[in-house]
């Protein structure tokens, strides 16, 4: 029954921090003196596919960072379950938080990667950026 619950949780989390996805990210564009404002839009809809390749997505990245998390969460919690005496619940308590962990770290950091792009996209084709 812990298992079932834990494994829910953390299944649960993966799937909630998978579908943030940029959350509707746009940049604040100042057009006073620009040269190329009649390019805005355009510019933003070419610079946000850009950004959304070089940041790898947020659902697949998140999915790495809590497997990867996992991983070492269940390794630490197995030895420190080993010394307690139940290796098995140390495991699987150690998975489920390192899973949330890893996952929403590499989420997170993959938003600021979006972001970054995104910005220097709008600021290489001659825009100001308000930052």
């Amino acid at each position: 029954m812990k298992k079932l619950t834990i494994s829910s949780v953390f299944i649960g989390s993966i799937l909630l921090s998978g579908c943030y996805s940029y959350g509707g990210y746009q940049p604040t564009v100042d057009s006073y003196n620009d040269p190329n404002a009649y390019r805005i839009n355009q510019d933003m809809a070419e610079c946000k596919q850009l950004a959304d390749q070089a940041s790898g997505g947020t659902a697949k990245e998140t999915a790495i960072g809590a497997g990867t998390g996992a991983l070492l969460g269940a390794a630490g919690g197995a030895i420190i379950g080993a010394f307690t005496g139940s290796p098995g619940m140390g495991a699987a308590i150690g998975a489920a938080g390192g899973g949330f962990g890893g996952g929403a770290y590499k989420g997170l950091s993959t938003e600021e990667k979006y972001k970054s792009s995104y910005n220097n996209c709008m600021s290489g084709r001659g825009h100001k950026i308000v930052r």
